[in-house]
C-alpha cells in the first residue's frame, strides 16, 4: 500500500486547501449573520437558516449545491451520472415559485386584518410605503448610464426594487421570475433587510416627523364583524386577481390562509399553516436562498449594487408610507400619528412593534401597535400587487 500516495489523496481532499479568498469572505460573513441572529436577536428564525446554508455552499469540495450530471445513453435518452447536493433539490421550491406562495399561506393564517378593514384609510400608506420599491427600480435603469460596467435590465431593475417591500417571499417570486440569475444577492439582501427592520425604520421615520407629531394619540378601533373577515379575503382575491392575474398566486395563498384563520370551521388547517407548515417551509427556504451565495459569484460589483440600491428601496419605503401619512393629516379631522406610516413596510409584524415602540418612547401611555398594523398588512397585499404589475410589463424567464 502506497501510504504517502494515500496521504497525498487525502490531503488532495480536503476543502482547506482549495478554499479561495471569496469563499472564506462569504463564511466570515455568515458568522457575522449568525452572531447578529443569536446574540442580538435580529430575526432568527430567518437569520439563522439562511446564514448556515451560507456557511453550508462556501465550503470547497462540500458539493452543497452541485447540480446533477447527466450524460447521454446509447438511446439518446439522458442517464444521471452524478446525483446533485442535497440543497441544490430543496432550492427548486425557490427556483420554481413554490415556497413563497407557501409562505403567503402562513402568513395569511397568521394575520389579523381587522385593523386595515376598521380603519380602510391605513390601506394608503401601505401602498405609499412602495415608493421605495418604485424609486429603486427607476435608480437600477440610472446606474446603467453612470456606472461603467454595471448593467440591469428592466426585468433585473424591478427585481431589485421589490427589496423595498420588506418582503422577501415575494423577493424570491419575483427574482424567479425575472432574474432567476440574480435570485442568490437579491434574496439574501431582502432577508437581511427585514431581518435589519428595528435599526433601519426608527431613524427614516424619525427623519419625517416632529415629536409633536409622534406624540398623536389614534382613537381605539371599531370592532370588525367575523362576517366581514370572512368576505374580506375573497373580495381582496377576486377583485385583485382579476385586475393583476400575475399576483393571484401570492394574494391568493395569502387571503386563503386568512380565510382559514377566519372561517371558523378550518381550525387544524389554520394551526397548520401558522405553524408546522410555515415552519417547515421557512427553514427550507431560508438555507436554500443562503445557499445561493456562493463567494465565487456572490461577490462581484452587481451584487454589492444590489445591496446598496436594496437599502435605498427599504429606506424609501419606510419614508415613504411617513411622508404620505403627514400629507393625509393636512386633510383629516381625526390625525393620524405619521408613525404608522413607516410600518407600511409588510414585515409583518416586526415593523408594527417597531413603529409602537417608537410611540411609546415619546409617550409611553400611547398604544399604536394595533393602529400600525392597519399599514403592516396593507404593506403585504401593496408588495404582491407591485410584483404582479411587474410581472405584467416585462418577459417573465
Amino acid at each position: 500500500m502506497d501510504i504517502l500516495g494515500a496521504i497525498n489523496d487525502f490531503w488532495q481532499q480536503m476543502g482547506i486547501i482549495h478554499m479561495e479568498w471569496r469563499q472564506g469572505v462569504m463564511i466570515l460573513i455568515s458568522l457575522l449573520l449568525l452572531f447578529l441572529a443569536i446574540k442580538k436577536g435580529f430575526e432568527p428564525l430567518l437569520l439563522v437558516p439562511i446564514a448556515f446554508g451560507m456557511l453550508l455552499a462556501n465550503i470547497p469540495l462540500g458539493g452543497i449545491m452541485m447540480e446533477p450530471v447527466y450524460e447521454l445513453g446509447k438511446d439518446g435518452i439522458p442517464v444521471l451520472k452524478e446525483v446533485g447536493g442535497l440543497l441544490y433539490y430543496i432550492y427548486q421550491g425557490d427556483h420554481l415559485g413554490i415556497f413563497p406562495p407557501l409562505i403567503f399561506l402562513g402568513i395569511g393564517a397568521m394575520t389579523d386584518f381587522g385593523p386595515l378593514i376598521a380603519n380602510p384609510k391605513t390601506l394608503l400608506l401601505g401602498a405609499a410605503a412602495q415608493f421605495g420599491v418604485y424609486i429603486t427600480f427607476w435608480g437600477a435603469l440610472v446606474i446603467n448610464d453612470l456606472v461603467p460596467g454595471i448593467t440591469f435590465t428592466p426585468g433585473e431593475a424591478a427585481s431589485i426594487g421589490i427589496i423595498g417591500g420588506a418582503d422577501g417571499p415575494t423577493a424570491i417570486y419575483l427574482a424567479t421570475k425575472l432574474a432567476p440569475h440574480l435570485l442568490g444577492p437579491i434574496a439574501v439582501a431582502a432577508y437581511s433587510y427585514m431581518a435589519l427592520v428595528p435599526i433601519i425604520i426608527p431613524p427614516m421615520a424619525r427623519l419625517c416627523t416632529t415629536r409633536e407629531e409622534r406624540l398623536i394619540r389614534m382613537e381605539q378601533l371599531k370592532p370588525v364583524s367575523k362576517q366581514t373577515k370572512i368576505i374580506f379575503p375573497i373580495v381582496t382575491t377576486i377583485v385583485v386577481s382579476l385586475i393583476i392575474p400575475p399576483a393571484t398566486p401570492l394574494i391568493g395563498m395569502l387571503m386563503l390562509g386568512n380565510l382559514f384563520r377566519e372561517c371558523g370551521s378550518t381550525d387544524r388547517l389554520s394551526d397548520t399553516a401558522q405553524n408546522a407548515m410555515i415552519n417547515i417551509v421557512t427553514i427550507l427556504l431560508g438555507i436554500s436562498v443562503g445557499a445561493t451565495a456562493d463567494g465565487k459569484l456572490f461577490l462581484q460589483a452587481q451584487t454589492i449594487a444590489i445591496f446598496v440600491l436594496g437599502s435605498f428601496a427599504f429606506a424609501g419605503g419606510a419614508m415613504g408610507g411617513t411622508i404620505v401619512a403627514k400629507v393625509m393629516n393636512l386633510f383629516l379631522k381625526k390625525k393620524i400619528n405619521p408613525l404608522i406610516g413607516a410600518a407600511g413596510v409588510s414585515a409583518v409584524p416586526m415593523a408594527a412593534r417597531v413603529v409602537h415602540k417608537m410611540g411609546q418612547q415619546a409617550d409611553p401611555t400611547n398604544w399604536l401597535l394595533m393602529h400600525a398594523m392597519g399599514p403592516n398588512v396593507a404593506g403585504v397585499i401593496g408588495t404582491a400587487v407591485a410584483a404582479g404589475m411587474f410581472l405584467s410589463l416585462f418577459p417573465v424567464h
